[in-house]
């Protein structure tokens, strides 16, 4: 990816609705360069959609949480049918397979205090996998909306070669 893609990328990420003329513009490239730029990055799998963000409470959603879920026994099975299962419930936005102490963290979001309540007691402690979990409600949310390309990890140099032992007994 060189410095235009990257700029295409920024610059979609703020505005995902402008013409292609637009954001040529923007860029100063014709519009038929960056129509193949963005087709390319496109085919690549760099930009994977267009998305509208919504307001969570515009949707009866008042109230988000993350849940961090432990699952028991530990097996791909038990792990790719509650995954499938969490993916599934309404009220779960976004599901993450963890390694460490956790297995999950669910993102969920509710009406409110009561029916998180009603969510974690009727949806999750019913289960016979999870073998625990532990809930952190969200009071406020900030996340970059478009988030620029890290520089590459140079390679790190080799620790220098052993000499091989020339000692004698």
């Amino acid at each position: 990816m060189d410095e235009l893609d990257s700029e295409i990328i920024r610059l979609l990420q703020t505005d995902a609705r402008q013409s292609n003329r637009e954001l040529a513009r923007r860029l100063g490239v014709a519009p038929s360069t960056c129509l193949e730029r963005v087709r390319a990055l496109t085919r690549r799998g760099v930009i994977r959609g267009y998305h509208a963000e919504i307001n969570p409470t515009a949707l009866n959603r008042g109230v988000q949480a993350m849940v961090s879920v432990q699952v028991r026994p530990l097996s791909r099975t038990v792990i790719d049918a509650f995954q499938a299962s969490a993916s599934a419930m309404p009220e779960v936005l976004s599901v993450f397979v963890l390694g460490g102490g956790d297995d999950f963290l669910l993102h969920v979001a509710v009406q409110d205090l009561d029916h998180l309540h009603a969510f974690l007691l009727d949806r999750l402690s019913k289960r016979r996998e999870i073998a625990g979990f532990r809930t952190s409600v969200i009071f406020q949310q900030v996340h970059d909306a478009a988030p620029t390309r890290l520089p590459d990890v140079p390679d790190r140099p080799q620790p220098p070669a052993r000499k091989p032992s020339t000692a004698t007994t």
